[in-house]
């Protein structure tokens, strides 16, 4: 275990030539990160938790209902025991010789068994109520980490003159707001982690799992080598967009409609500009070009700015969703209203895993032969967004 541990924490690998872990150790005159902070993660991600489950019982819906959003849920499919093994067991969707087998076995006629799968499928959807609560959570704390992150970079000089970050790296003592953030952040996409396989199912679980899992490693990594400082204007710059989505889907879900539509053309903008513009000119342009010149680059270095350009990848596939998103908006506007957060269930972000379309459409149709004009669509940048996220 300890050779382990030696090859792992190998100086050359995480730090610049010539630089020990010993020069980084807390003295009386500064502190600096230290890889067993990121422990703290775990407790206040719990407390994270629960604090959301609180807030989403005694906050949330109590506004939600005071907006006329029901908990009603869908129609219960009559209880059948031959039709419950096969939605289980061999598909939700069966096709017209299925079907027609079936009416057999059941004397039945085709439109009632299309019928029970469909409302079959429903039951699994969780109600708008529940949706209204989760994206209110999110808004209100993505709202307190933003605030709380340009309040306290604007006093910093890496965010005037991104050099900065890199002047006498790594001997860059650690601040206490710094470390506030940071911690918080990792603390807050734990909590994604864990929670994401209790919250609602969406199409793109595969791609916010990833995410996540970039996010954490990429704040780990960075607190360790003492990158704080250039992390901290990755978070901020992630955290901007995802305000305006969770605000954009509450609207949806209240059907305050014009508020929606504003919001969601808010976020597309803010979205694309922090994620396509800023970022790669003005993040990147640091990590890649800057810190080479000032500090040159060395092992872990080159990592990170590898999971960056992952990070950015997945900012221009959600990128890529927003424009089609809006694109069918402004198709479907020239015939009806514009409604760009009711345009595609087949893009993203407020996407059961049993969608609108599915339960619409005849069994054994494709759902994306069907135009659908209800649910929401959008990213979540928790990149780092969804984020998106846009949770990042």
């Amino acid at each position: 275990m300890a050779g382990i541990l030696a090859w792992f924490w190998n100086e050359r690998f995480w730090l610049p030539h010539n630089v020990t872990w010993a020069d980084l150790k807390n003295t009386d005159e500064a502190t600096f990160p230290q890889a067993e902070d990121l422990y703290l993660a775990f407790p206040l991600a719990f407390c994270i938790f629960m604090v959301r489950l609180i807030f989403e019982r005694f906050v949330a819906k109590p506004c939600a209902i005071a907006l006329n959003i029901q908990a009603n849920g869908p129609q219960i499919a009559q209880p059948n025991a031959i039709l419950e093994k096969v939605f289980t067991a061999i598909t939700k969707h069966p096709d017209e010789k299925r079907l027609e087998g079936l009416s057999k076995q059941l004397d039945w006629d085709v439109r009632s068994i299309q019928r029970w799968f469909r409302q079959r499928c429903n039951q699994e959807k969780p109600s708008t109520l529940r949706k209204f609560c989760e994206s209110m959570w999110r808004f209100s704390f993505s709202l307190y980490v933003f605030t709380y992150g340009v309040r306290f970079l604007k006093k910093t000089p890496w965010l005037w003159n991104t050099r900065h970050c890199w002047y006498n790296y790594p001997y860059q003592p650690l601040t206490t707001d710094l470390h506030y953030y940071y911690i918080l952040e990792l603390s807050f996409y734990w909590s994604l982690m864990f929670s994401q396989f209790t919250d609602i199912k969406r199409k793109d679980f595969g791609i916010m799992f990833l995410h996540h899992l970039v996010a954490i490693f990429l704040i780990s990594f960075s607190y360790v080598n003492n990158m704080a400082r250039v992390g901290t204007l990755v978070l901020c710059l992630h955290d901007s967009a995802d305000v305006l989505l969770e605000a954009a889907k509450m609207a949806n879900y209240a059907k305050f409609q014009k508020i929606c539509d504003l919001l969601f053309v808010m976020f597309a903008m803010v979205f694309i500009t922090t994620r396509l513009g800023i970022f790669p000119l003005w993040v990147l342009n640091t990590t890649l070009f800057e810190s080479w010149e000032i500090v040159g680059p060395y092992p872990s270095w080159w990592v990170f700015n590898l999971l960056l350009l992952l990070i950015q990848g997945l900012n221009c596939f959600w990128s890529y969703l927003i424009v089609k998103i809006a694109c069918k908006a402004i198709s479907k506007g020239k015939a009806g209203k514009w409604n760009p957060l009711h345009v595609s269930k087949d893009d993203r972000s407020d996407i059961e895993s049993s969608s609108d379309e599915e339960d619409s459409e005849p069994p054994g149709k494709s759902p994306h032969t069907a135009t659908t004009t209800n649910g929401t669509s959008g990213t979540n940048g928790y990149l780092l967004t969804g984020s998106c996220s846009v949770d990042d």
